[in-house]
């Protein structure tokens, strides 16, 4: 929890990047970080990076990895067949409701209790901006939140929570460090999935995305401008952690692996690579924090 008392240096944030199965290199990170012992005062996460970093505050450790390499093939997890029979890719009742409160239960005790703040950021279809909010005890509003984060346009509809329509975080905020900082937290350990020096191109099939979006224009504008959006993060992050400011994890080199991966023994490779990295960085990641 935030020190109200203590000077705005001592808040220590932990900032999580999307990229669908990409995230598998972020759960890696966190659960050496969860090993070892590693908290921080805040933490968001956008799309693959808020329904995976929420098991942060859960503190569950391997939960993320071992519920993908399970499920990874089943159909109701992430289909085709599910697109057509329910609208989304990973089938929303399967995904938020069996797997989390059945399957591999989701320790909402454990969330609720820990006192680090969760941010999660998702897409207004109205405005085409960014949207946060903060979960507190991993209920069914929570989860509604982390879904919209996740739900990438024409592959999932649009989520509808109270005044909002919402689709994927990464439209409109891919890195939420900006955020953070807003909030009060200016010591930011950052997780990427995209090596140093990637540059993200100009969205492709973008007449299709016009078609489907149709009906939600400032969330076309927004995918037209996405990658000048997502290249000018990645410049200011690298000279925030050229400063000292912000200290980043990021793969060596790009993993190469698909966003919807079903093969359980890449998504076994890419969590090996961020597990690598943590311990590799851990000494350093905790003089950063101290």
């Amino acid at each position: 929890m935030k020190n109200q008392n203590a000077d705005v240096s001592s808040e220590t944030g932990l900032v999580l990047e999307g990229g669908a199965m990409r995230g598998m290199f972020t759960a890696g990170v966190l659960d050496v970080l969860m090993e070892n012992g590693v908290e921080f005062d805040g933490a968001a996460g956008i799309s693959a990076g808020a329904v995976f970093g929420c098991n942060y505050k859960s503190r569950q450790i391997g939960r993320v990895i071992r519920y993908n390499k399970r499920f990874s093939r089943d159909w109701r997890y992430c289909s085709i067949r599910s697109l057509i029979l329910t609208g989304d890719l990973y089938g929303a009742d399967f995904c938020y409701r069996e797997l989390p409160d059945k399957l591999d239960v989701f320790d909402t005790e454990t969330f609720s209790k820990n006192p680090m703040e969760f941010y999660v950021g998702a897409t207004d279809v109205r405005t085409g901006k960014a949207v946060y909010h903060r979960c507190t005890d991993g209920g069914r509003e929570d989860l509604d939140w982390m879904r919209a984060s996740a739900s990438m346009p024409i592959a999932s509809k649009a989520v509808r929570i109270g005044n909002y329509q919402l689709l994927d975080g990464g439209i409109a905020d891919a890195v939420p460090y900006r955020f953070m900082e807003s909030k009060g937290y200016t010591r930011n350990v950052i997780v990427l999935t995209q090596p140093l020096g990637y540059k993200k191109k100009k969205t492709g099939g973008m007449p299709l995305f016009r078609l489907f979006l149709r009906k939600y224009p400032a969330v076309v504008r927004a995918m037209e401008h996405r990658h000048e959006m997502y290249n000018r993060q990645m410049d200011e992050i690298a000279e925030l952690e050229k400063e000292g400011k912000a200290l980043v994890i990021r793969p060596r080199e790009s993993l190469g692996i698909g966003r919807t991966e079903k093969n359980p023994e890449e998504l076994e490779r890419v969590y090996q690579l961020g597990r690598a990295e943590a311990v590799r960085r851990l000494d350093e990641i905790r003089e950063f924090l101290n």
